[in-house]
């Protein structure tokens, strides 16, 4: 086991290498990577190269390399913070961002006086008397609290957006990725989390072994992002919301929202802009001739759905009535789905359950 991960550390060093490398000596793919995980696959490389020191045997099995690659453990979770905000609510680099390392800076410097710069005559009493197992798991639980407290808010960001986003937007966006960073990252962490427990109340289940491997897997999801953030940018690029302000502001009457209601009701029956694909609750408020949060106002006190539910209802409706013409006897139901404006298999198919309470294929085999 510890071969393979000393073959995992080795892969993990050069993988950081050649990622630091194409961002140096690449101009276009420096502009497709966020910096933020440049950062950390820099910070990484250097903890790497702590461990490949160590396992190679260079500087006599000194097991300060060892913890000199703790480095990164808090910059983990601020970075990954810091990325997923950038990326999904565009939020450009501010030095103000800069103040989410202090902790780290600070963490950092107690374990280089702690137990780095000790000789190894006190490290070795420590040892005997179990203070370096207390000093370890102090330092380790502060490293946990950090990196979830900030995954936390990193999944708050990512909720918070797609719930967001589709008060804007009429379609889906390619977000299933970003969510599977994060699920992955949660699992690293929560396994980090076990085996932490399992030290405390002194269990055998787990070695010093496992911990490193939670490690490694934690520095290979990071460095998997980073391949892709440049290989395929578009995995992480989404469309900006419009910000707008909060419909309160509106001076409509309820009379005059009531006949707004029926003025989008005839618009949506009668030009069909739905059936545009990529339909902004923007457009359809300058459509419409009232701004943006007046809109928003519209949908929340009048048909009680957001953007993304009231356009996709009307794309169902389209799609029934398509089903009935002779033009849908040769094509299927993504493809009739396409013609009533839905750019997402897996959107219409969400959309006609939970409007129609089947699939569509159950729907037309009841009738």
């Amino acid at each position: 086991m510890q071969l393979f991960l000393n073959q995992l550390v080795y892969f993990g060093y050069f993988q950081s290498v050649f990622i630091l490398f194409i961002y140096m000596f690449s101009p276009q793919k420096r502009k497709s990577i966020n910096r933020y995980i440049v950062f950390l696959v820099l910070v990484l490389t250097i903890g790497l190269t702590g461990r490949i020191f160590y396992i190679s045997g260079l500087f006599i099995d000194n097991y300060r390399w060892v913890i000199f690659s703790e480095f990164a453990t808090l910059l983990f979770g601020a970075t990954i913070y810091l990325f997923t905000r950038s990326s999904l609510l565009k939020r450009p680099f501010s030095y103000k961002d800069l103040l989410h390392y202090v902790p780290a800076i600070i963490y950092n410097l107690f374990i280089t006086l702690i137990l780095i710069v000790p000789s190894d005559e006190v490290l070795n009493k420590r040892v005997t008397n179990g203070t370096q197992l207390q000093i370890a798991l102090w330092f380790i639980s502060i490293g946990l609290l950090f990196n979830i407290t900030y995954w936390i808010l990193s999944l708050r960001i990512f909720l918070q957006f797609r719930k967001d986003i589709h008060n804007e937007l009429s379609y889906s966006i390619k977000s299933r990725f970003f969510m599977n960073f994060l699920i992955a990252v949660g699992v690293c962490l929560f396994c980090w989390c076990v085996m932490f427990l399992n030290w405390i109340l002194g269990l055998p289940f787990f070695s010093k072994l496992s911990w490193q491997l939670i490690w490694m897997s934690l520095v290979i999801i990071i460095l998997f992002i980073a391949f892709y953030t440049m290989k395929e940018p578009e995995l992480f690029k989404v469309t900006p919301m419009v910000t707008s302000k909060k419909y309160v502001q509106s001076k409509f009457s309820n009379r005059e929202l009531d006949h707004l209601k029926e003025a989008l009701e005839l618009l949506m029956h009668e030009k069909k802009p739905y059936l545009n694909r990529k339909l902004l609750k923007s457009e359809l408020a300058e459509m419409l001739g009232i701004s943006n949060p007046e809109m928003a106002r519209l949908l929340n006190e009048r048909i009680g759905m957001n953007f993304f539910e009231y356009v996709n209802y009307h794309r169902i409706k389209e799609f029934i009535a398509l089903s009935k013409t002779d033009k849908a006897k040769n094509m299927t139901f993504y493809g009739l789905a396409q013609e009533a404006g839905f750019n997402s298999k897996t959107t219409f198919n969400k959309s006609f359950k939970d409007l129609m309470g089947s699939t569509p294929k159950e729907y037309f085999s009841n009738l």
